[in-house]
């Protein structure tokens, strides 16, 4: 199977690479920009499956669709929300969320490889998909949230909780008192629900308030450690392939 790796992180792109290698998928080309992507598909073969990134350092990677025909299965790669991706649902388009989890991009392979006598050029509707991305509709964000203390139901406002996390199969919310109640939900319902420019998932198993982050330390592996006023249970590092976003969200 020819499969290529469009991404302009090239660490991230790498990582991707050994991650097929060990399915049994060898990636030999990569290509880092809408450019550089755009000439190759110009001048070579297309390949059996692409794994492509949303947002590319010189634009959005549709715009390599508008200007060639791709004839290639197509699993995108990206950071952004639930929400957005919806539209991808609508279009019948695979991809994995950032950062890539094994489990996740063997089950998205196996899927891909199920379809294979069906396999027909990607169709995109690119109107819909970049309202989405580039300038979401008008919504309401959950202002608050209501959580079981006994027998009793307590209502805990946005602006007081510090971030949300998964834990030994549960999700819990952490107040800025210092206090954690567990959610009968999970990360990926809230994507859907939590206003974007005040919360951020800064890996698979925590989301954090913007307002209340302390202080933020370079970390191991390009990462960054975050420190939030009140939570300290345990270490808070936003993974090396959402450090670009996260940096953006920050501004």
């Amino acid at each position: 199977m020819n499969t290529i790796i469009i991404e302009d992180e090239k660490p991230s792109a790498r990582r991707l690479q050994r991650m097929l290698s060990a399915l049994d998928m060898e990636t030999k080309t990569m290509l880092h920009s809408v450019e550089e992507s755009i000439h190759w598909f110009q001048n070579n073969e297309h390949p059996d499956l692409i794994f492509l990134d949303i947002q590319l350092s010189d634009g959005l990677s549709f715009e390599i669709f508008e200007a060639v025909e791709i004839k290639s299965a197509v699993i995108f790669t990206t950071a952004y929300d639930a929400y957005a991706l919806q539209a991808f649902k609508l279009n019948s388009i695979d991809y994995l969320l950032k950062p890539i989890d094994d489990d996740d991009l063997a089950k998205a392979i196996k899927k891909y490889r199920e379809r294979l006598p069906q396999k027909q050029a990607v169709t995109l509707d690119f109107n819909d998909i970049k309202k989405l991305l580039i300038n979401p509709i008008d919504r309401e964000y959950k202002k608050r949230f209501s959580v079981k203390v006994g027998q009793h139901l307590k209502l805990i406002n946005i602006d007081e909780i510090e971030c949300f996390y998964s834990e030994n199969k549960g999700t819990y919310l952490y107040t800025s008192d210092g206090r954690n109640y567990l959610l009968d939900t999970t990360l990926e319902l809230l994507e859907n629900e939590l206003e974007p420019q005040t919360f951020f998932r800064i890996n698979r198993k925590f989301f954090v308030n913007i307002n209340a982050i302390k202080d933020m330390v370079s970390y191991t592996n390009s990462r960054l450690q975050i420190k939030l006023n009140s939570y300290n249970d345990g270490e808070v590092i936003v993974a090396r392939e959402r450090v670009k976003d996260f940096k953006t969200w920050l501004e």
